[in-house]
């Protein structure tokens, strides 16, 4: 979200486990810094949550919410959903009334509150297909592969229009990005927090937010640094809350500023914020909240505000101990200290936690590290002192220590999908305890948890253009992680996009067979989601990459799933041409299992338009191959397969016979359902030749095989 939750909102909660911060009287514990130098906790603990000013504000949307709209004059229920908007700039405290509004009317609407950020933490615009899908996810809906922005918007309307649902549409930038997530659903409440209206939605509710009065202003004042100093000079209080705008971002941060200073009065705050220099092109309503950030920042050790700064290359804005270790080169626990103080500061605020990890699942070293998010207001502000502290060469080197961090964790995490005695397992027991999970449970909750930020620090990268190698041991890993812990159906969307990244650094390096590889598994998923032309045209260029560097493997797949693709589309000439040329790879490499399988599939292509005398040719050689094989079971397959021919052509008598054969050959190789289902056939066949009595006696035998083998 984008606001700080105090101020016109909440104050930051105790209940979010930071570590020790210095309280009055009281040293706090010392951390190290990754030199062996102490770092000095910097910043009281966080204030008593409750929410400052914005009353009317607050009462003015829930009586907009009573009110009738335009389209329910004439008594009946509209057809689309209710729109508050909360419009303000940034660090107005627009977010955190949203969040006290949802709050008071979450009981409301017994399907949940959806929650998605429109806009990035580099103030990007994000993709309106990924909030989509997020949103699907988070109703339990089943997402296809590759789904684009109109079939996920449209799917996401349909779910939601059979539920009462409160969606918050967090940092909006205009209409063109809400209209497409609007509920078709006059049950649902859409709550939007932007900056400016949202011109062409219907009968959107504004509220509009300018700065907080001066009594508020003062309130959040008192609730950081304590009534006593306000109390004694109140003025100077009131010239304080005039200094920051009315803006509680800035409050925030000149509270929290003197709070830290127990020694200092409200009068040196005033004087530290009229001190600091601003640009001299910088708007007027953009002064308070640069002050007071710039205030917080130099108030700050060299090592801690390095730390800060670089908290702005979290992926998806999104930073935990782990993350902020990596990034900084310092230890966990000094890079923990450091993110609670910055909270303490206002400077960072606590994530939203989600559901949390299940009863009795301990997470790396015993704990879940608490994760933060960058306000939005201040992101450009952390993100400009970024480029002005740190040279290319530092930050690319930091996102490379950052993703080599989650390579590792990610490692750790797959590990713990796997058999307790398998070789990978030893292997992750082996690594530091930071970076070790205690169980199955809690790594696939880390990994669950982390989802968003672990995909886009791959397209962060990605995005680099020099941090490939990283990048593409972060994709394999990550993919294998998703796999075992969330399935192949659950995890196929993010797959679909971790393919599309591999695909992408492939061609920009010239990795024909990695691009191979992608476009294999891009359309492996395209055919599951039913996209069989698009798949069609991308094993067509796996082949033409796989071809060009002698890849047999990916040549042979390429062929084969071509075949299969032409299956699909009802083309089953083309198809057993496909399978024809897989088919001389495999002889030729001496794949003799893979051959037999290919003849089956050649005998089906043919049998399915009718060309009976090739489809028995291609049938009767997968039954030798079987048999040379000494594979029983497929033999008789492929011997019922020729039946099933002869049946195709008209001749059914021999079809009866060559059956017969088939059902030795089953029980030969002991396999019962076969058995059962060429019993059916046979009896199927006696039928049309005018046998019922005998058709009778197979059918009854087949049943009773079919339920003792029922697959």
């Amino acid at each position: 979200m984008t606001e700080q939750a105090v101020g016109g909102g909440h104050l930051p909660p105790r209940t979010v486990e930071v570590p020790a911060v210095a309280a009055p009287g009281r040293r706090a514990p010392e951390s190290r810094r990754a030199d062996g130098a102490a770092a000095r906790p910097a910043g009281p603990p966080p204030p008593a949550t409750g929410f400052a000013g914005r009353r009317r504000e607050l009462k003015e949307l829930h009586a907009d919410i009573a009110r009738a709209g335009l389209d329910t004059l004439s008594g009946r229920k509209g057809a689309r959903s209710r729109v508050l908007l909360i419009a303000g700039r940034p660090g107005s405290g627009r977010t955190a009334l949203a969040e006290e509004l949802l709050r008071g009317l979450a009981d409301r609407y017994p399907d949940g509150v959806l929650r998605a950020r429109l806009t990035g933490p580099d103030g990007a615009v994000t993709d309106t297909g990924r909030i989509a899908r997020d949103l699907l996810a988070a109703l339990g809906a089943r997402v296809s592969p590759g789904s684009v922005e109109d079939e996920l918007t449209e799917q996401l309307r349909r779910a939601l229009a059979r539920r009462r649902v409160l969606l918050f549409l967090d940092d909006a930038p205009g209409a063109d990005e809400v209209a497409p997530l609007l509920p078709d659903a006059p049950d649902c409440l859409v709550v939007v927090v932007s900056r400016g209206p949202l011109t062409g939605i219907p009968d959107v509710r504004p509220c509009a937010l300018g700065g907080l009065d001066g009594p508020a202003g003062v309130e959040i004042l008192s609730r950081y640094a304590g009534p006593t100093r306000i109390t004694v000079d109140p003025r100077t209080a009131d010239s304080v809350a005039e200094e920051c705008g009315g803006q509680p971002a800035a409050l925030i941060l000149a509270g929290a500023w003197l709070a830290a200073r127990p020694t200092s009065s409200v009068a040196d705050l005033l004087r530290a914020l009229q001190a600091v220099p601003v640009p001299p092109d910088l708007a007027g309503g953009a002064r308070p909240l640069f002050r007071a950030f710039h205030l917080a920042h130099q108030a700050l050790s060299p090592a801690a505000a390095r730390i800060l700064r670089l908290t702005a290359l979290a992926p998806a804005g999104v930073v935990d101990a782990q993350i902020a270790s990596a990034l900084a080169g310092c230890s966990v626990a000094t890079a923990a200290t450091a993110l609670g103080d910055f909270a303490a500061l206002g400077l960072l605020r606590p994530a939203p936690a989600g559901d949390g990890p299940p009863p009795g699942v301990r997470m790396p070293d015993g704990a879940l590290y608490p994760a933060y998010t960058l306000p939005g207001c201040l992101d450009p502000q952390v993100r400009a002192l970024l480029g002005e502290h740190e040279r290319p060469a530092e930050i690319r080197l930091a996102r490379a220590r950052m993703l080599e961090r989650t390579v590792r964790l990610l490692q750790s995490c797959r590990a713990m999908g796997e058999p307790a005695d398998a070789p990978a397992r030893q292997k992750a027991a082996a690594l530091p305890r930071p970076m070790r999970f205690a169980s199955g449970d809690a790594a696939a909750y880390w990994l669950r948890s982390r989802r968003g930020a672990l995909l886009d620090a791959a397209a962060v990268a990605v995005a680099d253009g020099e941090l490939d190698t990283l990048d593409r041991r972060l994709m394999a890993v990550l993919t294998r992680s998703l796999l075992v812990h969330l399935g192949d159906e659950a995890a196929a969307p993010d797959l679909y996009a971790l393919h599309g990244l591999v695909l992408r650094v492939a061609e920009r390096r010239g990795l024909p067979r990695e691009r191979a590889a992608a476009l294999l598994n891009l359309a492996d998923l395209d055919t599951r989601a039913g996209r069989t032309a698009q798949a069609a045209t991308r094993y067509r260029g796996a082949l033409e990459a796989a071809r060009s560097v002698k890849d047999p493997v990916a040549t042979g797949r390429a062929l084969e799933s071509l075949g299969d693709t032409y299956t699909e589309l009802g083309d089953g000439q083309r198809a057993a041409d496909w399978y024809g040329r897989a088919l001389e790879l495999r002889l030729a490499r001496g794949e003799t299992p893979d051959a037999a399988r290919l003849y089956g599939r050649i005998g089906g292509a043919h049998s399915s338009v009718g060309r009976w005398e090739e489809a028995l040719k291609h049938w009767r050689a997968a039954a030798r191959t079987y048999r040379r094989l000494g594979d029983g079971a497929g033999q008789a397959r492929a011997t019922g397969e020729v039946a099933r021919v002869h049946e195709g052509a008209g001749r059914p008598e021999r079809a009866l016979r060559i059956c017969q054969e088939a059902l030795d050959l089953a029980r030969k190789a002991a396999d019962g359902h076969l058995e059962a289902v060429l019993q059916l056939r046979i009896a199927d066949t006696l039928d049309r030749l005018g046998d019922p009595a005998a058709a009778g006696l197979h059918r009854s035998v087949g049943e009773h095989l079919l339920g003792d083998h029922p697959d």
